[in-house]
């Protein structure tokens, strides 16, 4: 079963999470494939770096000994450092372990619709990304040595479109057309076509995957039937069900919808609605969150502060709204798990907040593995600093515990 978890390269930066805390958390040689978030589209719809900053990140700065996955530090001139350099040496040690670039996301879905809309566009959208992330043609930039053809062949064997989301209901500023649902099939299909290509090319195997909604509307809207044929996978984000747009508190990713906290969706209803749409139970992967949302001034109550109206938003260290599985797992409180419908959440004071804890990640995989189903899914890997998320989802889905143990 897949176990698949994404690395949100920014928090390099921003958090000081690195490709080596993946490793040294025991997470590495626990999953099956590492999604890398996010490739950017450019407005001409092709596959682009990030901005000026984070493209130092990606393949210029030069690690030193202590923060490498193996110990070794950078030389000046060698042609891939950054980030994707330590995923070179990750995916070295770990031979189990596949990397997918991930394509789009919330915020850079904006040229998706673009990218996709003629046929022409999608071969040169197709054929961009598959010369920058897969065949590794990296610009060589600010009379650096980092760069080049081939700079990064090997890195990624996979794509994964991320595009939040076809048929609209995604970020204000996406460009959206009526053909997005019809043209998103025909983009798969031309991934596919040219990743079939570039296997007689190359001969090696590359995977597509694709990450989809986790509501029925968004998926009727956005998906036909035939799309799921040519992918391998597809990732269901089965969070974000209950959040600052709810009235009034409820679980943000329940495996079931019943009580007082219940959402109109649930991962369940989820999953029905997907697979009575074509999607097969063996390419159905379920997403679950290493972060929780949380509310304040919520009063206790007899349903133990679920289905209350709150004040206000509660603050994490994501935000307004949204705190990572490690600090919700810091906190005081009392705390309360639902193994029935899958829930956990943490009274703090007058603060209420829904998470995913190990308990529920098994409570998951047991549903998936009962079912068929293709796997789990983390969003994202610097929540759970410590790895016991994916601890738990590995051990949930009864696997091997050695398919990707260093060499």
């Amino acid at each position: 079963m897949h176990r698949i978890a994404y690395f949100a390269d920014w928090n390099t930066a921003v958090r000081g999470y690195r490709i080596s805390d993946v490793a040294d958390s025991g997470a590495a040689a626990r999953l099956t494939r590492l999604m890398w978030a996010f490739g950017e589209i450019s407005a001409e719809g092709r596959c682009r770096l990030p901005a000026e900053d984070a493209r130092w990140e990606l393949y210029q700065r030069r690690y030193d000994a202590a923060d490498s996955v193996d110990g070794e530090a950078d030389s000046y001139d060698q042609p891939l450092a950054g980030g994707i350099n330590q995923l070179r040496k990750l995916r070295a040690r770990y031979s189990g372990l596949g990397a997918s670039i991930s394509l789009g996301g919330w915020n850079t879905s904006v040229h998706f619709s673009r990218a996709a809309r003629t046929p022409e566009a999608r071969r040169e959208f197709v054929s961009s990304c598959l010369d920058l992330w897969l065949r590794g043609d990296l610009p060589v930039r600010d009379g650096e040595p980092q760069g080049g053809p081939g700079a990064a062949a090997g890195v990624f064997d996979g794509i994964d479109l991320d595009w939040e989301w076809p048929g609209g209901d995604g970020h204000p500023d996406n460009i959206e057309h009526p053909d997005d649902r019809r043209n998103f099939t025909l983009l798969v299909r031309e991934f596919r076509r040219q990743l079939e290509a570039l296997e007689r090319e190359t001969g090696r195997e590359y995977t597509l995957s694709a990450s989809l909604p986790g509501d029925t509307g968004r998926m009727h809207d956005g998906y036909e039937p035939e799309a799921y044929e040519a992918l391998d996978f597809a990732t269901v984000q089965g969070y974000d069900l209950a959040g600052p747009w709810s009235g009034t508190t409820g679980h943000h990713a329940p495996l079931y919808a019943d009580g007082p906290a219940a959402p109109e969706e649930s991962v369940h209803s989820a999953v029905q609605g997907y697979l009575e749409h074509g999607l097969p139970a063996g390419k159905l992967v379920v997403g679950f969150p290493g972060f929780g949302r949380g509310w304040r001034g919520v009063p206790a109550g007899e349903a133990y502060g679920r289905g209350e109206t709150p004040e206000a938003p509660a603050s994490g260290d994501y935000g307004e709204h949204a705190a990572s599985y490690a600090e919700l797992q810091r906190r005081d409180g009392r705390r309360f798990f639902d193994p029935v419908n899958g829930t956990y959440w943490l009274i703090d004071g007058n603060e209420w907040w829904s998470y995913d804890t190990p308990d529920t990640v098994a409570v998951k995989g047991a549903y998936v593995r009962d079912r068929g189903l293709g796997g789990l899914m983390l969003w994202n890997l610097d929540m759970d600093p410590e790895g016991e998320l994916v601890r738990a989802m590995e051990t949930s889905l009864d696997a091997s515990g050695g398919s990707g143990e260093p060499r």
